[in-house]
């Protein structure tokens, strides 16, 4: 019973160090610091807020699991993208371009959502 408890305590440790880290921030991108608008947010809590949404729209069943898979994704595919660009630091072009991914996925999420899954009498 002590080993299974030491190895959860031992597993549940690495969570909490290996989920901050992979927030963190690595500075302002190559080229100089950007200036962003007061409601600007990283592009790690962007990340974060997209799957939050997408998950909950699909638990409240307002988008289709067709759609919602769709919608994972595609946030893979920015995901993907933006470890690339990491790979070398971050240019403003490069930060300017996950910013437009991240705001056409979250219209989507929207449009997702509001489009009644294109059926007049309700949902599937």
């Amino acid at each position: 019973m002590n080993k299974t408890l030491a190895a959860s305590l031992m597993a549940a440790a690495a969570v909490s160090v290996a989920v901050p880290a992979t927030a963190q921030h690595y500075g302002p991108p190559r080229g100089g610091p950007v200036a962003h608008a007061p409601g600007w947010q990283s592009i790690a809590q962007r990340k974060i807020n997209l799957d939050r949404r997408i998950d909950r729209a699909a638990y409240n069943r307002a988008i289709s699991p067709r759609e919602a898979r769709s919608l994972r994704a595609e946030l893979n595919s920015i995901v993907r993208l933006e470890a690339q660009y990491r790979r070398h630091g971050l240019t403003r072009w490069e930060m300017g371009d996950l910013d437009r991914r991240y705001d056409r996925l979250s219209a989507r999420v929207r449009m997702e959502r509001a489009d009644n899954n294109r059926r007049p009498g309700g949902r599937w």
